[in-house]
């Protein structure tokens, strides 16, 4: 088994089209770890594999691959940069080690840039900064690092200074060792050793002082050094390093072009010398499952067996595949316990993910990435340990669902639908899965309306069942707003036995929220007592299906006051029509109002968007009931109309360049302006 020292786990996190998935195939196969450099354009990457990653361009899921530079053995994660599978990304940087931040050298710091480095941030991830894409048109070093130290929460530290940019990027200076490479032809991604270019001299010393400055800081003995001697070693620049990324202190940046395979080589070489192994790390902490006490696990191969469930895929062949963070210990036999569901689990092979192939393997240890097929009991954010040795980890954090739409199936098989959204759920968490009872819909819930859409095509390609989106109808209710007295009367004459029924009622608003009231009232037996339940029934099914655009009604309050009966052609039915009849009549005469569902939102935007967002909360007849802030944001509290943001996820997303963000909730309901409710009974009229 690999030694913990010599293993690294590693995501690839940044904006999306800044190339991580292009960087990913280049350090696989300059390690020679694939024999071929995949591209995303031509569908070629063993990176994004799924028929809808090679139809959108984009990453879709997090994927995995490993390789070995120079005895080192790395856990590769490409993870998502499009804002709709934000999730994905969340979710890796929960259980990676270290991090390589990639930024495209012509987009510069994008929206989900920020919010993906505050996840690194958040977490005191180890990082390095790679700046990609030096080759393309407008490509702007300075700029690009410009934005970085402006707009993240790193300090990035040069390690590499590009030679030329754009069409002319032909190499690096590494500032650590001093010395100069110029790219090899073709894309072998090997360098060889020039002189520092004449023109470089100045900028090399300049960026080289800054280095050694930063790197001082990381110790005492380094400052003291430094500030006698104002130079330091090449191995003391590289401990320093170590210790300022491992700290967080500093993110050492380095540059290339990924799809060109320039640089990849020199990021091999940082990723095994400045980013942490597991076992410098510090200890995962857990809690005792029985007493809830803290508890620890030490990233090393002699500990107990201890693994985190971070992701979960539905396949129609191999069935449930379960990928889990080995934490601690080693694995043997073929059983483990899971302390989340507090139950044994029998396994069968354990493999390595290799894009969309598996490497069956006999040994796992700390930092490896493990997958494992047809676990009956095991899901998503579930802890794996020892039988003997029993701990639970926190479970995973993500982003609630912001964006719902209704779901259909051709009919016959909504059965189907129905079991393949839920094998998809366990693959998913950011999904949810709610019945809308008045509308009688079934909603799905996600991150943006491409994340359901790509939702719908994976249920095709893999259950082949086809899933319809809708935007939901909206739950709209009616009441009334003034009083009324009115007879409800059902006569009917047909031959043989009649139908009679008669009852007045008395109908009234009530407070809002209150529901429903009936009170029966009748003295002296005008209706007999068997049916003035009938009454109360007609009333209710007559409320269900509302009087003004067929919306329920609410909040009112009948009284049974008076009527009248026949002995022979009254009965149960008569009554139940008779307080139906009256409870529309009622209802005109005491006005009907239209009421919608008003919902909270706080939306946390940058202060340069304030002023659009409130701008845009007010078209959309919104109340903004307060603002605060944190550190980084400005935080909107309102009250809007659920029919006005329906799509609120992708107009924000446009609003703000992908940097604001927003969650909402049920608050209560309020009467529909005239003039909308007008609009709203026409079309429900017309339907």
């Amino acid at each position: 088994m690999q030694d913990a020292n010599m293993v690294r786990n590693i995501a690839i996190i940044g904006h999306g089209n800044c190339g991580k998935t292009s960087l990913a195939e280049a350090i696989l196969f300059t390690a020679g770890k694939i024999k071929r450099l995949g591209k995303v354009d031509d569908g070629s990457s063993c990176m994004d594999y799924e028929e809808e990653e090679i139809k959108r361009n984009i990453s879709i899921s997090s994927s995995f691959h490993n390789y070995l530079w120079k005895k080192h053995e790395v856990y590769l994660i490409d993870t998502p940069g499009d804002d709709n599978f934000i999730n994905e990304t969340l979710f890796a940087s929960q259980i990676c080690d270290g991090v390589v931040f990639t930024v495209g050298a012509v987009m510069g710091v994008k929206g989900q840039t920020v919010k993906f480095a505050d996840f690194v941030a958040e977490r005191s991830l180890p990082c390095i900064i790679n700046i990609n894409k030096m080759d393309r048109e407008r490509a702007d070093f300075e700029r690009t690092l410009e934005e970085i130290k402006r707009s993240l929460p790193f300090s990035p530290v040069v390690i590499n200074l590009p030679i030329g940019a754009e069409d002319n990027f032909k190499g690096l200076v590494d500032l650590v060792s001093g010395k100069a490479y110029l790219f090899d032809e073709g894309n072998k991604g090997t360098m060889k050793e020039i002189e520092v270019p004449a023109e470089l001299q100045d900028d090399v010393s300049i960026y080289r002082e800054s280095l050694m400055e930063n790197v001082a800081e990381t110790d005492d003995e380094l400052i003291e050094k430094f500030l006698e001697e104002g130079e330091l070693s090449e191995d003391e620049i590289r401990t320093g390093l170590r210790l300022g990324v491992a700290s967080g202190a500093i993110a050492p940046v380095c540059v290339g072009s990924a799809t060109l395979n320039k640089g990849t080589e020199a990021l091999l070489e940082a990723i095994n010398q400045y980013l942490p192994s597991p076992a410098d790390r510090p200890v995962k902490v857990g809690k005792d499952p029985k007493t809830g006490e803290p508890m620890e696990r030490r990233p090393a191969v002699d500990e107990k067996f201890s693994a985190f469930v971070f992701k979960t895929m539905a396949d129609p062949y191999a069935g449930r595949l379960t990928i889990f963070r080995v934490y601690s210990g080693s694995l043997a036999g073929d059983t483990f316990y899971n302390s989340s569901k507090q139950t044994s689990e029998r396994f069968g092979q354990l493999y390595v993910l290799e894009g969309k192939e598996q490497r069956a393997v006999e040994q796992i240890g700390p930092g490896m990435i493990v997958a494992v097929a047809k676990l009956k009991e095991t899901t998503t954010g579930d802890t794996l340990c020892d039988t003997n040795a029993h701990i639970v980890y926190e479970p995973l954090r993500s982003f609630a669902p912001v964006i719902s739409y209704a779901v259909s199936a051709k009919k016959g098989e909504e059965e189907k639908l129905f079991s393949s959204i839920t094998k998809i759920l366990d693959e998913d968490l950011t999904l949810r899965v709610t019945r809308e009872q008045q509308t009688a819909e079934v909603l799905l819930s996600g991150v943006g309306q491409v994340h359901l859409e790509v939702v719908g095509s994976r249920i095709k390609r893999k259950f082949g069942v086809e899933m319809g989106l809708s935007l939901p109808k909206i739950p709209y209710l009616e009441t009334i707003k003034g009083k009324a007295r009115v007879q409800g009367k059902h006569k009917k004459q047909s031959g043989g036995r009649g139908q009679f029924g008669d009852c007045w009622i008395e109908m009234e608003p009530q407070p809002s929220g209150a529901g429903y009231e009936f009170v029966d009232k009748i003295v002296g037996g005008v209706i007999p007592q068997g049916y003035r339940p009938a009454v109360d029934k007609g009333i209710q099914e007559a409320m269900e299906k509302g009087v003004l655009a067929g919306f329920p009604v609410v909040d009112v309050k009948i009284s049974l006051v008076d009527g009248s009966f026949h002995n022979v052609d009254s009965s149960e039915m008569a009554f139940k029509i008779a307080g139906s009849l009256a409870f529309k009549k009622a209802a005109q005469e005491a006005g009907l109002v239209l009421l919608e569902p008003i919902m909270n939102m706080s939306i946390r935007v940058g202060k340069e968007h304030v002023g659009d967002i409130m701008g845009d909360l007010n078209s959309r007849r919104g109340k903004v009931m307060g603002m605060d802030s944190d550190e980084k944001n400005e935080i909107i509290n309102a009250q809007v109309p659920m029919a006005e943001i329906q799509v609120y996820a992708t107009d924000l997303t446009s609003m703000t360049g992908g940097r604001g963000s927003f969650t909402v909730s049920f608050s209560h309901y309020e009467v529909v302006p005239a003039h909308i409710a007008e609009k709203i009974v026409a079309e429900r009229k017309v339907e």
